[in-house]
């Protein structure tokens, strides 16, 4: 296990990770910290706390909010065809 330090606003926290996964998770933790810079430049300063819960929220909210890709029957014919075509080859 990895430990990577994240800076947010100015502040790092330390994190653990996945061996490997250290260049994701601060790519990560530059998104989250663009998104809490934009937050105090929308709101103006926050205790810590505050900042980190207001984020937090934000975020869900986009998450909760993105919308969900449809599926099409075509979409479907093809995911079949290709199960199809992985089972020929397997039982081959």
């Amino acid at each position: 296990m990895s430990v990577v330090s994240i800076p947010i606003v100015n502040k790092n926290y330390p994190m653990g990770c996945e061996d490997g996964q250290e260049a994701r998770l601060i790519e990560l933790g530059k998104m989250v910290d663009n998104r809490a810079r934009e937050i105090l430049d929308k709101i103006g300063p926050l205790p810590e706390n505050a900042l980190l819960a207001t984020l937090c929220i934000v975020l869900a909210d986009e998450i909760h909010n993105k919308p969900i890709p449809s599926v099409t029957d075509a979409d479907l014919k093809e995911i079949l065809a290709r199960i199809k075509e992985i089972k020929n080859k397997i039982t081959a």
